[in-house]
């Protein structure tokens, strides 16, 4: 059933949202890379919730994935990244630009060690972060590059899109400001159809943010912002997912719907040869695939995330896109969830969403004071007209 979107407030949709995407982060980490034939073959059945590592206790040396712990309720980068750009906010106190990134994500990553769950120790963040995320220091500390070109030349990947969910919260309800906002803050990291995707989910976080807001009104956003690729990609995913009520049946389907978008191909972890590379043709697979297990979900955050998690492939961020949506549409995380991955990955779950919920207000009287100083200004110019 989908929630009562008009009785959820503000600081509730930012905390379903954040709380959402990390829980939908831990859950699809320990199956990331794989099929949803060979998930079912290593788990006995779909996963329901969380899960141990793939190879057990071999966790440590097993390849391709050691030395990381995934599983166990360990979030990854994903939110790791979206955690460090709620500090950006928080420091900023107003909307971002790619400078900001330049000048706060940066060295957030660089300088201060935090705990790092996959690796059960502190570390900093670069040390763990993926190396397309690793671009961002290179590009912008090593290389001293116009922050809002520094994404081109990246490999061209979901990165950037995997933590935009504070854009679209700091912009609730308002998703062409948030399409704006990401497309500037996307330009440092990624180009192409990865900064589309980045600004596209950001668009429809902020649609899932408005007041009677579904599954069918975030779609309809995102296919009015979306261009070239990502678009399409969209738009025929979710019509497939139209089609569908239960994950199950819509698994084959929905990867059939993508895989004309996705350069990665069908062998998750050995790439094509065009894969990741620059293209107005095709769509990263993860943000189209979200959004169709939202609408097969019908907004229900536990369907939407293990949909999300038993698609398999680069589920960690698919999940941690479709728990993001559901939990702003109001759709409560099971609190078995939170609770287990808050104290698995030893973080404070809540206390960002507390964060970005009273900078987002600060921004918003923030814009009220400057849209109205521009009415002003507009009207002594003798911008208005009275119709006949």
């Amino acid at each position: 059933m989908t929630p009562k979107q008009t009785e959820t407030s503000l600081e509730d949709r930012i905390t379903g949202a954040l709380v959402g995407a990390a829980v939908g982060d831990a859950l699809g980490g320990p199956v990331e890379g794989y099929s949803p034939d060979q998930i079912l073959e290593r788990h006995g059945g779909r996963v329901h919730g969380i899960v141990g590592p793939w190879n057990g206790e071999a966790w440590r040396t097993a390849r391709p994935v050691a030395p990381y712990h995934k599983g166990d309720g360990h979030v990854t980068d994903d939110t790791l990244m979206t955690h460090a750009l709620v500090r950006v906010y928080d420091r900023v106190r107003d909307h971002l630009d790619a400078y900001a990134i330049a000048d706060h994500l940066v060295p957030d990553l660089m300088t201060t060690p935090r705990w790092i769950p996959e690796l059960e120790a502190e570390a900093l963040p670069l040390h763990r972060i993926f190396l397309a995320e690793k671009w961002l220091v290179a590009r912008l500390h090593y290389g001293h590059l116009d922050p809002r070109e520094a994404g081109a030349g990246n490999i061209v990947n979901c990165g950037a899109a995997m933590y935009m969910a504070p854009v679209g919260l700091v912009n609730a309800a308002n998703p062409a400001g948030a399409y704006a906002e990401a497309l500037d803050i996307a330009g440092a990291h990624q180009s192409s159809y990865g900064r589309e995707a980045a600004a596209v989910f950001a668009a429809a976080v902020a649609a899932a943010c408005a007041p009677g807001a579904t599954p069918d009104s975030v779609v309809s956003t995102a296919l009015s912002l979306a261009k070239d690729g990502t678009r399409t990609a969209i738009e025929q995913v979710c019509e497939v997912a139209s089609r569908h009520t239960d994950f199950e049946s819509a698994l084959a389907p929905l990867r059939e719907a993508v895989a004309p978008f996705d350069t990665v191909g069908p062998d998750y972890r050995h790439p094509s040869l065009a894969a990741r590379r620059p293209s107005r043709l095709h769509a990263i697979e993860e943000l189209p695939v979200a959004l169709g297990m939202l609408t097969v979900s019908g907004g229900d955050y536990r369907h939407a995330v293990l949909g999300s998690v038993n698609y398999g492939r680069d589920c960690d961020s698919t999940a941690t896109m479709a728990g993001a949506l559901a939990g702003a549409l109001g759709s409560p995380v099971p609190e078995a969830w939170s609770k287990t991955v808050a104290e698995a990955s030893r973080l404070d779950l809540w206390e960002p969403a507390t964060t970005l919920t009273e900078v987002t207000r600060e921004i918003f009287q923030r814009d009220v004071r400057r849209r109205r100083a521009h009415e002003s200004a507009f009207a002594d110019l003798g911008g208005p007209r009275c119709s006949d």
